[in-house]
């Protein structure tokens, strides 16, 4: 039986961007409206699903394009 390859992932680098800013999950919440739960979601990877608007939101914040926060990994 053929050993099947893992799915590529959409993997979400706002820890890195965070890091980069000098910015808490805190502080980005408080900026974009969104609760820490939702984002610790999208940080950790475990998001399903994220709203055009939160996208632009958070790039807005964070000074960034959305390729620069979403990447797919293999």
């Amino acid at each position: 039986m053929p050993q099947q390859t893992p799915a590529p992932i959409v993997h979400c680098r706002l820890d890195e961007l965070l890091t980069a800013r000098g910015m808490t999950l805190t502080e980005l919440s408080r900026r974009v409206d969104m609760s820490i739960v939702n984002l610790s979601v999208l940080k950790n990877d475990r998001a399903k699903a994220i709203r055009f608007s939160t996208l632009v939101a958070i790039c807005e914040v964070l000074e960034c394009n959305v390729g620069d926060l979403l990447t797919v990994r293999e």
